[in-house]
């Protein structure tokens, strides 16, 4: 089924990537472009949403990159008004920026705990805040947010912040999709499980495994049923469902990617 986009415009925050490598925005903002959107690149690297709209531009779409700290208001008051400058309208917002600190209750300092909710938690509401009156005014959209397994189970590594940041924006998600349900504005999230991307890379192998990635890797790899971590198309292509027309009865569902990690993780 090609242009699963086709004639929408797609917002993707965190579209490049922290690192060598396919991250979960860089991979779904190329993915919505294949399928037909029109895509505006936001991260708070300039290069590396450059670096994203260079592949789609390559590959014959169009992509717009931005730079922005989502975790600001005025800065997403700043992007989304030059959205609709450069392409009239905002029909999917992505909400992909995530950062990891170790630490549990105390072990965490209070810099780190506030750093993760702003960036993590914060720049959900604050995209959703300023997008959703743009969605109404169109009578429609879709709203994907990325969570995390770690919402809802532990898995091994303590980073209280990133728990509770991913648990609130599922509930932030279900909240969100009950309200504007009768405008036409789907909300859901993606719960990525263990995969290997960028940002693992670059946050985990300190905790894991002295900072060896390849031992990490391998450890992360033995933990799933599969046998191997996902990567960031698994999760590009389920932002790709639920951004679609496909999912047009669906809103409020948290969508578990995890090769049947939750399944037998309590």
């Amino acid at each position: 089924m090609p242009d699963r986009l086709k004639d929408k415009v797609a917002l993707v925050t965190g579209a490049g990537s922290i690192g060598p490598g396919w991250g979960n925005g860089k991979a779904t903002a190329v993915l919505f472009a294949r399928e037909g959107a029109r895509v505006f690149a936001a991260d708070i690297n300039p290069k590396a949403a450059e670096e994203t709209c260079a592949i789609v531009a390559k590959e014959g779409g169009t992509a717009a990159a931005h730079t922005a700290d989502v975790s600001k208001s005025d800065q997403v008051r700043a992007m989304v008004e030059a959205c609709l400058k450069r392409f009239g309208r905002i029909d999917v917002l992505h909400n992909n920026v995530g950062i990891v600190r170790i630490g549990g209750p105390v072990e965490q300092s209070e810099e780190d705990w506030d750093r993760v909710m702003a960036v993590n938690l914060k720049s959900v509401f604050l995209t959703c805040k300023h997008v959703l009156p743009v969605m109404e005014k169109q009578g429609g959209g879709a709203i994907v947010n990325i969570s995390s397994i770690a919402s809802i189970r532990w898995l091994g590594v303590p980073y209280i912040s990133y728990h509770a940041s991913k648990a609130a924006i599922n509930q932030f998600t279900a909240a969100t999709a009950i309200e504007y349900a009768k405008k036409g504005i789907r909300c859901n999230a993606v719960l990525p499980g263990l995969m290997n991307t960028p940002m693992v890379h670059a946050a985990l192998p300190g905790y894991y495994s002295g900072g060896d990635v390849e031992k990490m890797i391998a450890m992360r790899d033995a933990q799933c049923p599969t046998g191997k971590m996902g990567d960031a198309w698994d999760i590009a292509y389920a932002s790709l469902y639920l951004a679609s027309d496909e999912a047009k009865y669906v809103t409020g569902q948290c969508l578990v990617v995890d090769g049947g990690i939750t399944l037998k993780t309590s």
